[in-house]
């Protein structure tokens, strides 16, 4: 199994005049643990979960470009993008500049968006969950247009462009892998089985899980699509900084259900340590499982 760490988080002791030091840090130290990727939000404002929102929140693909700079392996995506924020030719635009900047290790990670506070407190859209749902399914057949050989017009229902020119093109062929976030059974696990790469479900327990990724079986029969090959992953939580004994034999069961990825925020206010400890104590024997 392998181990990313999303960055959920950005109000760090040292403040937002060392932002960048402590992110460099953050980033050299996954690489040198042997993490496989390393994420960002997309959001403006801190999310309730982790905290208030006037905590410091950077944007997604601004801070990916400036990670980008400070790495060469781990692969790199905001986990995930909300769809209404960014029109998608931009959207594809942007993951295309990481991935060319990046050398090949940009994903792009998108989901129907769902934070409405900070949605109406910037002035982006946020429109009903039923047309956020069609405007992320556009979204991924102009993306998925944009990263082919073809420069015709999409014509949809929510976007129109008139010619869907990307030069250069992602240095990933035939495409940067594309991660749907959610687990709705009627709709994201449709998508995901229908565009793409990899989904990302939470870990409320394996037995749910199973039972999600049972659907996700049920829309690739329909659609026609490979079920192996969707990556599995989810998010988790270990504290590095103690016994790792219990996570690791969660992982085994999320492991048993076809889970190749765990993706952990850090939880103690040295992220670069966490992430050090992760290479200590999780990274050999999580790579042991599945």
């Amino acid at each position: 199994m392998e181990l990313g760490v999303h960055v959920s988080k950005f109000t760090w002791p040292n403040g937002p005049q060392k932002l960048a030091q402590d992110l460099t840090r953050i980033a050299v130290a996954a690489e040198d643990a042997g993490l496989t990727k390393l994420s960002v939000m997309d959001h403006v404002w801190q999310i309730g979960p982790v905290g208030p929102p006037e905590l410091d929140m950077l944007e997604a693909y601004t801070a990916l470009g400036y990670l980008a700079a400070r790495t060469k392996k781990i692969e790199l995506l905001a986990w995930v993008t909300a769809v209404v924020y960014r029109e998608p030719g931009l959207l594809a635009k942007a993951v295309t500049t990481l991935d060319v900047l990046s050398e090949g290790r940009a994903w792009l990670g998108i989901g129907a968006a769902w934070n409405e506070d900070e949605s109406h407190g910037l002035g982006l859209p946020f429109p009903s969950t039923k047309e956020r749902f069609e405007r992320l399914e556009e979204a991924l057949q102009i993306c998925l247009q944009m990263w082919s050989d073809s420069e015709e017009p999409y014509e949809g229902t929510h976007y129109q462009l008139a010619r869907t020119l990307n030069s250069p093109q992602s240095i990933t062929r035939p495409h940067p892998p594309i991660l749907i976030g959610g687990g709705g059974e009627k709709k994201t696990l449709r998508l995901v089985a229908q565009y793409a790469d990899a989904c990302n479900l939470f870990p409320t327990s394996p037995e749910e899980v199973k039972r999600k990724l049972d659907i996700l079986r049920g829309h690739c029969d329909a659609v026609g699509r490979d079920y192996d090959s969707i990556q599995k992953t989810i998010l988790g939580r270990v504290d590095p900084a103690g016994d790792v004994t219990e996570f690791l034999s969660a992982m085994e069961q999320y492991a048993a259900l076809g889970v190749s990825l765990v993706e952990v925020a850090p939880s103690m206010p040295d992220p670069a340590r966490f992430v050090t400890l992760l290479g200590d104590k999780v990274v050999r024997p999580l790579a042991s499982i599945g």
